[in-house]
């Protein structure tokens, strides 16, 4: 700005002091010329009445041959006789000179009484200024002067003229920086920031009261948009969900906490290419189709995570700008969906076999293809297959209460109680296998649904027994504690392979499916455990080593 206000008072200045010599030398030319034109006249009245009274000793007295005068006069008198013929002339002989009939001015003093003309040089740098007037006697005295032109007064000023100007330029140049510089120095020290407290000049008044509106709209526009963007992060920052904005070149602009975490990255990744972070084919294909198509989905697996990603596209103003996308962890739902599948798998397979069994038998006693005496082993055989089928049916009904999370009536319960009433229940089945059971520990209670809790003692010890050895122990051990309640049932049995421990609460998964199904488990019984547990918010630690026996232990914490 300072260089713009310099150049513009230089330029003003050098216009006005060129526009100044102009004028200056013009009006000082017609000024003076004016003045010579005057003087002419007068000079040519006097000389015409000298020339009437004395003749032509007055000119020979002007130009200085009567030797008693030595004065010669700037200006040229010629004295032209009636027919043209020059009689006198005070530079040239008079002989010399051609006829002056034919000169303007001289033509016209013989017609009027007076006349004036000028004619320029070929050069045009002089011109002479020519007055004629009539005398008495019929003929015309001329008097003429050489007057320098307007451009030859310019090339005679030439140097003190640019001398002037270089003078006036430098001096010009110097103000011009010196105001310049106070000019913009009010400018540069402006407070921005309040504006209405400046002291300025007084025509920046409406500009300053502007920029203190502009000021509190954008203020206040900042306020609304920084509430936004911390309602924005905060909203981000707690969601479970992965948010990831991209622009329209697939640059990062927002990540929150959960896609860092999902993606493995930190807050730098912001400003940086998504493929940075992903460099996943059919993510980046969904991005594109969403930027196309406005929508997409894709579902992957990461870090053992089932994640699914659907992706939108962003536009304003119907420009595109950008796509958003959300990273949901369906992990859970996807065990979920693989369990009830194989759940629908396994109850058909269980249902049917003994169905099968049941259906075969009844046939052939039907059709009277059975002994007399086979009749008790076929009948005993669809009264077992029909029990096995009650039991698994009772089983999946179990589960799908806890499934579903049936609030039932819950009190308070006596572990060491129903540890008892097990242990009385199972007491003939562990005489059959010559399995010794016993109970220890002191009266603990807690608050649950007892019909559950005795479902579940029950089966962990009728598995202690089921898979024991001949002359094994089965204890079932009540405590109370810091830690909470424990219900311990340990067994000295043919144990749980390493391999399969963390699948024993599976539902129908079997270690020996062949021992299994001899026994006539259903494979439901350690998952209906497992349920229980963890309806009542309890914890199972297993313990178990091939050939020496499994320690189940069950922490209820504490009320």
């Amino acid at each position: 700005m300072t260089k713009k206000i310099f150049r513009s008072i230089l330029c003003a200045a050098s216009a006005v002091l060129l526009a100044s010599l102009i004028i200056v030398m013009g009006c000082l030319y017609d000024y003076f010329g004016t003045v010579q034109e005057k003087q002419l006249k007068d000079e040519l009245r006097l000389a015409a009445y000298a020339v009437e009274t004395d003749g032509q000793d007055y000119l020979n007295k002007l130009t200085g041959r009567d030797y008693r005068y030595t004065w010669t006069p700037d200006y040229r008198l010629t004295w032209i006789a009636s027919d043209g013929t020059v009689l006198f002339d005070t530079l040239n002989p008079a002989e010399s000179m051609e006829n002056h009939a034919d000169r303007i001015e001289v033509r016209e003093a013989f017609a009027k009484g007076e006349s004036s003309s000028v004619r320029y040089s070929t050069t045009l740098t002089e011109r002479t200024l020519y007055y004629a007037k009539a005398l008495n006697d019929g003929t015309v005295l001329r008097i003429s002067i050489s007057q320098t032109t307007e451009l030859a007064l310019v090339l005679v000023m030439f140097q003190p003229i640019l001398l002037v100007a270089v003078l006036a330029v430098i001096l010009s140049a110097i103000l011009a920086n010196w105001m310049a510089k106070n000019i913009v120095r009010p400018l540069n020290s402006l407070d921005l920031d309040h504006p209405l407290e400046n002291d300025a000049y007084e025509e920046l008044a409406p500009f300053l009261r502007r920029i203190q509106q502009q000021h509190g709209q954008i203020s206040a526009q900042l306020r609304k948009l920084r509430a936004m963007t911390d309602e924005f992060e905060q909203i981000t920052q707690s969601m479970n969900e992965g948010l990831v904005v991209l622009d329209k070149k697939g640059s990062i602009l927002s990540i929150n906490p959960a896609a860092q975490r999902l993606f493995g990255v930190d807050h730098s990744c912001v400003r940086k290419d998504f493929l940075t972070v992903d460099r996943s084919h059919e993510l980046s294909q969904a991005i594109l189709a969403a930027l196309d198509h406005g929508y997409s989905e894709v579902r992957e697996e990461k870090n053992g995570r089932d994640l699914q990603f659907d992706i939108s596209r962003i536009e304003s103003d119907g420009a595109v700008i950008g796509t958003v996308l959300l990273a949901f962890d369906v992990t859970e739902q996807a065990s979920a969906e693989r369990c009830r599948r194989e759940f629908t798998a396994n109850v058909s397979h269980e249902l049917k076999t003994p169905l099968q069994s049941i259906l075969g038998s009844a046939e052939l006693l039907k059709n009277g293809m059975v002994k007399q005496e086979d009749i008790p082993h076929f009948s005993g055989l669809i009264h077992t297959e029909a029990a096995r089928l009650v039991t698994l049916v009772e089983d999946i009904i179990h589960l799908s209460q806890l499934d579903e999370g049936v609030a039932l009536t819950q009190e308070n319960v006596d572990l060491l109680e129903i540890a008892e009433n097990v242990a009385d229940a199972l007491d003939d089945t562990a005489v059959q296998k010559h399995v010794h059971l016993t109970v220890s520990g002191e009266n603990t209670c807690i608050n649950g649904v007892r019909t559950f809790l005795y479902e579940m003692l029950y089966n962990l010890c009728d598995n202690a027994i089921k898979y024991n050895v001949e002359g094994g122990n089965v204890e079932i051990a009540v405590s109370n504690d810091v830690k909470g309640v424990s219900v311990t049932v340990k067994d000295t049995g043919i144990g749980i392979p390493p391999e399969y421990q963390s699948r024993v609460f599976e539902r129908f998964f079997r270690v020996d499916k062949s021992r299994s199904k001899a026994s006539g488990g259903t494979g439901l019984g350690l998952s209906i455990v497992k349920h229980i547990a963890q309806y009542h918010n309890a914890t199972i630690n297993l313990c178990s080593q091939v050939g020496e026996g499994t320690t189940i232990t069950i922490v209820f914490p504490l009320i």
